[in-house]
């Protein structure tokens, strides 16, 4: 297995708990902080909703730093070092010569009126 399929298998699981974090929240202040009730409970409301806040931040950044790592994966295995279509480019292009010097056209006389 390549470290990019690693890479690709680990990105898909943070993006699925990604997906699960940022539904769970609600923009108007309900979702999960406002079915656990009041604030007698452990942790309370404002911990709940500090704690999803924080876990997409990290999922992001855990994110963000994997799509990074398997870009240099991908770009390390496959470089252009390698690429038959630039090599098949290169061939393709006829190579130049020198053209002969070109001998500098006769001068003719103005014609008079």
């Amino acid at each position: 297995m390549s470290t990019f399929s690693i890479f690709l298998v680990l990105i898909t699981i943070v993006c699925f708990l990604l997906v699960v974090v940022i539904m769970v929240q609600n923009p108007k202040g309900g979702g999960l902080s406002s079915s656990l009730g009041g604030s007698t409970q452990i942790g309370g409301v404002q911990k709940t909703t500090d704690f999803l806040d924080k876990s997409t931040w990290t999922l992001a950044t855990i994110l963000i730093v994997l799509i990074l790592l398997s870009s240099l994966s991908f770009g390390g295995s496959l470089g252009d070092k390698d690429s038959k279509i630039i090599d098949k480019t290169e061939t393709a292009v006829p190579k130049t010569t020198t053209p002969a010097p070109m001998t500098p056209a006769p001068a003719t006389e103005p014609v008079k009126k």
